[in-house]
């Protein structure tokens, strides 16, 4: 790898940093070729992406930014996994962690905080945006059926008055 190619990664994992809602550092020591492949299609369902990266160029690409914790994270043979939403690609990696011993939760990055795995687990657990977005816009039209409902029935009372009197006449 060159010079231009060397700077030109440091600059994507500055985009990476800066733009993702949460960055999970993993181990990746011995997973096979399809068992990576398995985990970036999953990944990739959930709108994250994982990328294979070299130590030195993420920790020049982070300039000191997250301090010594975050310096310490990238050691061995290391891969992160992120996306715009935070839960999302923590979620994913938490899950396949659990069915496959050879890929380990190191940490992760959430703007400038350093959260180590627990911080991680704990950050799977919470809804993913979609989930909230749902919640919300349940909460929003619940009370905007209640008040159609109201405004409503009035009407429909007024016409069936309406009625009574129209077959009364005719009868």
């Amino acid at each position: 790898m060159d010079r231009a190619q060397k700077q030109e990664s440091i600059e994507t994992l500055k985009g990476v940093f800066a733009e993702a809602g949460a960055v999970v550092v993993t181990h990746n020591l011995g997973l096979t070729v399809a068992e990576m492949t398995d985990l970036r299609g999953k990944l990739r369902e959930q709108g994250a992406t994982l990328k294979v990266v070299k130590n030195t160029l993420a920790q020049k690409a982070l300039d000191g930014s997250v301090g010594e914790a975050g310096d310490a994270l990238f050691t061995g043979p290391v891969a992160i996994a992120y996306a715009a939403d935070p839960v999302s690609a923590a979620k994913v990696v938490v899950d396949y962690a659990k069915g496959n011993e050879k890929f380990a939760i190191i940490g992760g990055l959430m703007g400038q905080q350093v959260l180590d795995k627990s911080g991680v687990s704990a950050l799977a657990t919470l809804p993913s945006l979609d989930q909230l977005r749902g919640k919300i816009i349940g909460l929003i039209q619940a009370p905007a059926t209640k008040v159609a409902g109201v405004l409503q029935a009035p009407a429909g009372q007024l016409a069936r008055v309406f009625n009574a009197y129209a077959t009364k006449d005719a009868a």
